[in-house]
């Protein structure tokens, strides 16, 4: 469970139409981050991107969707989670970047679910 202190943002940069074994690769790393626990995670689609050649995409008029778009996963955690999990992540990034910031969290608020 995360708590206040020091943590690590692990922030991971694919492409949405980016396959793997069994599903979209994106789909694949967030449910892997479900299943080994993580505490939270975010998946960002935003509307455009380029990436090392230079090539934009974009989900405005005239375009496909779903066409090479850019999808970011962001989560929060601590330190020791992060690294018993990098090697397996690291595994499952086949095409994209996982960059890791230290960062500090502050406070964790959370209201109780409806039942």
């Amino acid at each position: 469970m995360l708590s206040p202190g020091a943590a690590k943002k692990v922030t991971i940069h694919l492409n949405e139409d980016t396959s793997s074994p069994r599903d979209f690769l994106f789909s694949e790393i967030f449910r892997f981050l479900y299943d080994q626990g993580i505490s939270g995670a975010t998946m960002i689609r935003p509307h455009a991107g380029f990436g090392s050649h230079h090539v934009v995409h974009t989900a405005g008029a005239g375009s496909v969707a779903g066409e090479h778009l850019p999808v970011r996963i962001e989560f929060l955690e601590s330190s020791e989670v992060v690294d018993s999990i990098m090697a397996a992540l690291c595994e499952l990034v086949s095409d994209g970047v996982i960059e890791i910031q230290t960062t500090t969290i502050v406070k964790i608020a959370s209201r109780a679910q409806p039942v």
